[in-house]
């Protein structure tokens, strides 16, 4: 059984809920990631969102904010999505396909141990299942 530690790419970086935007899109280019998971310290750092570089675009350049003022938990939205480091593929593509995401952090002992991409999943699927993958994510 393939499972979601097998295709994550280890080491994912955290950013804390009050940390600016500047800062977030700083450490996506350092660590050469499109997506940082956002601890809130008020609650034992538990993930309670993921900031991507799009939503800084979108969300505060765009919009006319300045990213040196806005707080990465501003735009956290909605439920953190995560999958168990132990559960099989097919589970990591039903979550990705469910709810449309394209990152979903692996969680082991409570843990964040590393992240899925699109890029991830594609390297262990057949072309069919990525382009099945792909229609799903991607559906309008």
């Amino acid at each position: 059984m393939t499972t979601a530690k097998d295709i994550m790419s280890p080491g994912a970086q955290w950013i804390p809920a009050g940390e600016t935007l500047d800062r977030a899109a700083q450490m996506m280019r350092d660590h050469r990631v499109g997506a940082l998971p956002v601890s809130d310290p008020n609650h034992d750092d538990r993930m309670c969102g993921i900031i991507t570089d799009r939503d800084i675009v979108v969300k505060c350049i765009a919009a006319g904010h300045d990213p040196a003022r806005v707080r990465c938990g501003d735009l956290c939205e909605g439920t953190p999505r995560w999958i168990d480091a132990g559960s099989d593929v097919s589970d990591v593509l039903r979550e990705m396909e469910g709810h449309q995401i394209k990152r979903l952090p692996v969680i082991e002992n409570k843990r964040m141990i590393g992240m899925i991409s699109e890029a991830d999943v594609a390297r262990h699927l057949t072309e069919d299942q990525l382009a099945e993958f792909v229609q799903r994510v991607y559906a309008g």
